[in-house]
């Protein structure tokens, strides 16, 4: 994993944004790990809160490693977003997906976090 992605991470994992008024209602403040669902799946994020966004939405980008390694817990616990999202076409004349966008619930998590395991070696997972 390399120093400019680690720099960006929160907790240790890819970072959500959220308005300020919609972290207080959740109870979140930056640094905390939230869990991220939506009707497709579900990963842990670092918070971090800012009034660069309109109230109700959240924001991640992409680019975080996909780390199955916790199902019990969440579909990725690294943030990887294609968890949230269908793959599938946006219509019959395109190959292309709509996951730029995705309703989800951001709640607290405030279980065991677990290691991110997504750059261990095959043998050590």
């Amino acid at each position: 994993m390399g120093d400019a992605s680690q720099s960006t991470k929160v907790a240790g994992r890819e970072p959500v944004r959220l308005n300020p008024a919609d972290a207080q209602a959740r109870g979140l403040s930056t640094g905390d790990v939230a869990l991220v669902r939506s009707q497709q799946g579900s990963l842990l994020a670092g918070v971090v809160v800012s009034d660069a966004l309109l109230p109700g939405v959240a924001r991640m980008h992409t680019g975080a490693w996909f780390d199955p390694s916790a199902p019990e817990i969440a579909d990725c616990v690294n943030g990887n977003v294609n968890v949230l999202t269908r793959d599938v076409p946006t219509s019959e004349l395109t190959q292309a997906t709509s996951g730029a966008h995705v309703l989800v619930a951001v709640t607290r998590y405030d279980g065991p976090v677990p290691p991110v395991r997504a750059y261990d070696p095959p043998s050590t997972r």
